[in-house]
């Protein structure tokens, strides 16, 4: 049974949200338009820290009361980092909708979940909740376990997806206030988008980073991401041991994203440095670090999945801003430039690889049981580069039967023929605002 100082704890977040729970301005986010009423299943928004989850949840609470349509009595709001809920469990569950009927006079039609992972047992709460057919239940989370793909067998079938990553190159346009048509690319609008674009692969997409007034705040905010990404995220929610190789392994990806890890190249270079760490280690740290959301990684492609296990991961980060606490932007431009489309293929939801054989191409995309294009990325095609960018989306164009490819450069634009394939050559910024991966569509 529930003590009165927990039941007190309960009325005062249920009634902060009643009487103070004031909804903040909004960012409108592309793809993420539905309305909460037609929902059938548990709809979780999942992403890293500080990408807008909270105020998408936001949106769709001040879709849900304009109009008039609902009342706030209609809708509970709840933060599970809020310090009052410490030691709150899925048995207090009825204790805190109780609390709300004592202030309300009625139960919430529609229950929304801030940081759900962080409730004890939170998917058989869900499925308990969501079993009544009494409310429509929005859910987020930074863990990528709550993605359909790793969640509970006893949630599916109840359980929806949505991915919210920082804003992407078209949603950055829009708050800055810069519209554009295909028409408008060929003229002065161009060049306010290449500006943005500059700022945005520098910068990256985190709103907070994105609003920010200067450079000094931009680091500031990205700094104290990885801050608590390394405590709250990992070192405190997995009890880490060895937290030299945590800090190691965070510090060496702002260096080397878009570069091939080996986990065991890293266990030597750890030990070269006088610093024990085992493999397991290093691979469950690797492993914590992508549930986080602060690495994307890709397998080396294999029809083999022994061999993609096996084989060394190629790392990308979640957000470019990352990248802006490791070396100068001009020593990685290139590999910035890459990591900016691990970020928008991870974003589109597709299945990535690396494909590396003789040669190297950046990314292999597959659809079911199938690799169905190849995308090779450089700054700039130039005459000491060329052939072997080239050599490395012929190798993977041939060797997998694939019956399309690309090449993205900063500002190059044009086509190739390689092995009988019309290949584009598209800027990266212009690929960013076609909806397929050819880059062929209008925009």
């Amino acid at each position: 049974m529930i003590n009165n100082t927990r039941k007190e704890a309960l009325l005062a977040v249920v009634a902060e949200w009643l009487e103070e729970g004031e909804i903040p301005p909004l960012v409108s986010r592309n793809r993420h338009t539905m309305n909460p009423e037609n929902l059938e299943h548990i709809l979780a928004v999942v992403g890293p820290r500080r990408a807008g989850k909270t105020y998408f949840m936001y949106q769709l609470i001040q879709s849900l009361l304009q109009g008039g349509r609902h009342k706030k009595e209609d809708i509970l709001f709840i933060d599970f980092e809020d310090y009052r809920l410490g030691g709150f469990t899925g048995d207090d569950m009825d204790e805190l909708l109780a609390a709300f009927h004592q202030l309300a006079g009625q139960y919430p039609r529609f229950l929304f979940f801030d940081e759900v992972h962080n409730l004890p047992g939170w998917n058989r709460v869900l499925r308990t909740l969501h079993n009544r057919r009494r409310f429509k239940i929005i859910v987020s989370g930074s863990n990528s376990k709550l993605l359909g793909r790793e969640i509970a067998t006893e949630l599916r079938g109840r359980y929806d997806d949505l991915l919210m990553l920082p804003f992407s190159f078209r949603e950055y346009l829009r708050y800055r206030g810069i519209s554009f048509t295909l028409s408008s690319l060929r003229t002065a609008a161009r060049g306010k988008i290449m500006a943005a674009f500059d700022d945005y692969i520098r910068h990256g997409g985190f709103p907070e980073v994105v609003m920010a007034g200067n450079k000094a705040q931009q680091r500031k905010l990205l700094q104290n991401y990885f801050k608590t990404i390394f405590y709250r995220d990992i070192l405190e929610r997995y009890n880490i041991k060895a937290r030299y190789v945590l800090d190691a392994l965070m510090n060496d990806f702002l260096e080397t994203y878009s570069d091939i890890f080996s986990i065991t190249r890293f266990e030597k270079h750890l030990k070269g440095n006088g610093l024990p760490g085992s493999k397991r280690t290093i691979s469950n740290y690797l492993h914590y670090l992508q549930e986080a959301f602060f690495i994307i990684v890709n397998d080396k492609f294999s029809f083999s999945p022994r061999r993609r296990i096996m084989n060394p991961k190629k790392i990308y980060l979640t957000d470019t801003g990352f990248a802006a606490l490791g070396r100068p932007f001009a020593e990685n431009r290139g590999r910035i430039l890459e990591n900016v489309i691990a970020i928008e293929l991870f974003r589109r939801e597709m299945e990535l690889y690396y494909f590396k054989d003789r040669n190297e191409c950046d990314f292999i995309v597959k659809k079911g049981t199938r690799p169905t294009h190849a995308i090779q990325v450089c700054w700039e095609l130039t005459r000491l580069n060329e052939k072997r960018e080239i050599a490395g989306l012929r190798e993977a164009l041939e060797s997998l039967d694939l019956p399309s490819g690309i090449i993205l450069t900063y500002a190059q634009e044009g086509e190739h023929e390689i092995s009988d394939r019309r290949v584009p050559v598209l800027p990266v910024w212009k690929w960013l605002l076609t909806d397929d991966i050819d880059g062929i569509s209008s925009i």
